[in-house]
């Protein structure tokens, strides 16, 4: 069985690690500039994490078969997308996707 100095020293670097991981980029931009491509590449990254957030909600994965849709994240997706194209707000969509999630629970449920 672990010491509890080992397992608390343990702790303690994973946290510091984890901060310093997350810390450096800021104190790294404040003092360098980054070139222009490189500002163009990384204002992709946001979406790309969103899509592949929203891609693993609307797939199920099935080992030995393709994978299947998940038809109440497809349909909450609809109304969700057409917020996000029409207001670009943030607030609206995550709210405009909840809110249609939940009318789609609600009325399979009843």
């Amino acid at each position: 069985m672990p010491s509890f100095n080992f397992i608390l020293t343990t702790i303690i670097m994973c946290g510091l690690v984890t901060f310093i991981s997350r810390v450096a980029p800021f104190v790294l931009l404040k003092r360098f500039q980054l070139p222009a491509k490189v500002v163009d590449l990384l204002s992709f990254v946001p979406i790309v994490i969103m899509s592949a957030l929203w891609f693993e909600s609307l797939f199920h994965q099935n080992i030995g078969h393709l994978p299947s849709l998940d038809y109440p994240n497809l349909l909450a997706s609809l109304p969700t997308v057409i917020s996000a194209i029409l207001t670009k707000s943030l607030v609206i969509i995550v709210i405009v996707g909840i809110a249609s999630l939940a009318l789609i629970q609600f009325l399979a449920l009843n």
